[in-house]
């Protein structure tokens, strides 16, 4: 399958630039194409996850990937998407976030082969530019007319309060002149990057082809490939929930909790993610969704997504740890748990400290800790919760008159520091013994 035609059914194509032109120009292997980062954090989300498979993708085409890290025009800062100034970041603080952002790279592209992707920064060049020789040299081929209809400026000129500065507004030019360098010294011909880049990427080609007017007619000057701005079937974007954003290192996330984005999308979206985010082929993937269809109520959709994933940035371990624990928990045998995913499992759940001295002891007393923790009010309330069979030591189900009398002891300790203590099925409460 050509790479277009690739991309197209996974739903990854959404602009191209160079027509039937770009289409015979891919035929041949060894094609160069970029994708820039902006480093404003220190790791990726799911979200900054789309371009690098974009690149992945052309490396199992045959191609060659190149992944620009903007440690230069970092420090100005890309105005598309954003409706007010970006604050400026130091260059200390742009070197720290592109070191944590190198982290993930690895877990998607090859950096061995014929095919190696490399990883560039355009801090490299453009902090060699002197200012005179960018008006001079690049600026003279930049219409003021024609940049201010680009989105990325238009929209922020519309805001009268806040508008656009020179610096934002340089933006285009910086990153047009990122890939004429690449083009000039790597012979890269594509810039691949997300649908709100579409107007710099054509910028850049618009450079590039001024640069090579003296130049070959027939010679390729370069192209644009865009994906999507992946959202929800909600229209929420992808990767965001109530407690945060699930990035792509577990320092931030935890293979646990990255392993559970993916299992609980909803049935609309889950087929859909299949062909974005994993690298599954057709055949199987149309195998799963019939296998979906067939029984939803298993989620074979949602398991399979959430396997391919976890196993990109996390490992195939980590793929059995996370199936373990999921069954562990729902199974209500949490004793199994190591203490690493035991943590990982209950991070989110309420927690509190006790004296670890007290266990044995009547102030270790179910009746006595229960009304302190979040799963009842009253001692009565725990009393009454305890006969009745409502509530489980570490998944053990207590029940009954000596449910009543239980004290908690050493014993009790998982991994010598935590009792789990659940009401009902899925109220649990993580009390950690110091």
């Amino acid at each position: 399958m050509h790479l277009l035609d690739e991309l197209q059914w996974r739903g990854l194509l959404h602009q191209t630039t160079g027509g039937d032109e770009l289409r015979t120009h891919l035929e041949k292997g060894g094609r160069v194409a970029y994708c820039g980062f902006d480093p404003t954090k220190d790791a990726l989300t799911i979200g900054n996850y789309m371009p690098i498979k974009m690149l992945r993708h052309w490396q199992l085409a045959g191609h060659k990937p190149i992944v620009l890290m903007g440690g230069g025009t970092g420090l100005i800062g890309d105005p598309s998407g954003k409706d007010t100034e970006r604050q400026l970041l130091s260059k200390e603080q742009v070197a720290k976030n592109i070191e944590g952002q190198l982290r993930c790279f690895s877990k998607v592209l090859d950096f061995e082969g014929e095919n190696a992707a490399i990883i560039v920064n355009n801090a490299d060049w453009l902090c060699e530019l002197g200012f005179l020789d960018v008006l001079r040299d690049v600026g003279k081929y930049f219409s003021v007319n024609e940049m201010i209809k680009k989105d990325s400026v238009k929209d922020r000129l519309h805001n009268r309060e806040q508008g656009i500065s020179y610096t934002e507004f340089s933006y285009m030019i910086l990153q047009a002149y990122d890939f004429l360098h690449l083009r000039r010294e790597m012979d890269c011909t594509i810039q691949i990057a997300g649908s709100d880049q579409y107007g710099n990427i054509v910028a850049g080609i618009d450079l590039i082809r001024r640069d090579m007017l003296d130049t070959d007619k027939d010679q390729f000057r370069g192209a644009g490939i865009t994906n999507p701005l992946v959202t929800a079937s909600d229209g929420s974007k992808i990767g965001k929930t109530e407690k945060g954003a699930i990035w792509l290192t577990d320092d931030r996330t935890s293979p646990y909790a990255f392993h559970q984005y993916w299992l609980n999308v909803p049935d609309e979206d889950a087929g859909k993610f299949l062909r974005w985010f994993t690298f599954l082929d057709q055949k199987t993937i149309e195998s799963i969704e019939q296998k979906h269809s067939k029984e939803p109520h298993h989620r074979a959709s949602q398991h399979a997504l959430a396997d391919a994933m976890t196993e990109i940035f996390h490992g195939d371990d980590n793929v059995t740890r996370c199936n373990e624990a999921a069954k562990a928990l729902f199974g209500g045998d949490v004793t199994s748990l190591d203490a690493q995913m035991l943590g990982e499992v209950f991070a989110e759940v309420p927690a509190g400290e006790f004296a670890k001295a007290s266990l044995g002891t009547e102030a270790a007393s179910l009746v006595e800790l229960l009304p302190q923790t979040e799963l009842c009010k009253s001692k009565r309330e725990a009393r009454e919760f305890l006969k009745n069979g409502s509530v489980s030591v570490n998944g053990e189900k207590l029940s009954g008159d000596i449910a009543a009398d239980r004290i908690l002891t050493g014993e009790d300790l998982l991994h010598g520091t935590t009792i789990l203590l659940r009401r009902g099925k899925k109220s649990w409460y993580a009390s950690k013994w110091q």
